[in-house]
């Protein structure tokens, strides 16, 4: 005779999922505050031309090393879901904060970069109105290297937002087919 109700175990280890995927959510939602905090106070200084070159190619060597690092722990970990939007609510401010920067000390460099001066609120403004492909018009991108700097944001956006999900969604996939195929049959199956 099976009753309709959950046995106090299986009750425990839903409680336990949950709490375990909130802890992961939450982890990486803190370490992406921290980071827009910082964009905001920490001081920003830079020559244009060479520094903020070299910074904003390190930089995306950081968020592919992390990315990549955050997709092998998708693979591995109990709860997929949770650790690919976890990885999403990591990257992506990552991302903004990376080429806000670029556009912040750009404009600190020098006026002809855009159409306005830029605060750091500005810039980040403008990062995510052109990863959003809205563009709004009112700060434009005036100079060519401004322009290749918009350019290369604009590119890996596309690729941040199609090539990134597809491989979060495979790996979410894969750590899922990984566990059936761990778990035991239930008791009346054996």
């Amino acid at each position: 005779m099976r009753t309709d109700a959950h046995p106090v175990s299986e009750v425990r280890s839903t409680h336990a999922r949950r709490r375990r995927a909130a802890i992961i959510v939450l982890r990486s939602l803190l370490v992406s505050t921290v980071v827009v905090i910082g964009y905001f106070v920490l001081p920003l200084t830079s020559r244009w031309a060479v520094d903020t070159g070299i910074e904003l190619i390190l930089g995306m060597g950081v968020i592919a090393a992390l990315l990549t690092w955050q997709i092998r722990a998708i693979v591995r970990s109990r709860q997929p879901a949770a650790q690919a939007v976890a990885t999403l609510a990591m990257t992506v401010p990552m991302f903004f904060v990376l080429f806000a920067t670029c556009y912040y000390l750009m404009g600190q460099a020098g006026p002809e970069h855009f159409s306005e001066a830029l605060t750091r609120l500005d810039a980040l403004y403008f990062t995510i109105t052109t990863f959003a492909t809205v563009g709004f018009g009112d700060i434009v991108a005036t100079s060519e290297a401004a322009r290749a700097v918009v350019t290369i944001q604009m590119v890996l956006g596309l690729v941040l937002v199609g090539l990134i999900a597809r491989v979060v969604v495979a790996a979410v996939q894969e750590a899922r087919s990984r566990q059936r195929m761990e778990k035991p049959p239930p008791e009346g199956e054996r």
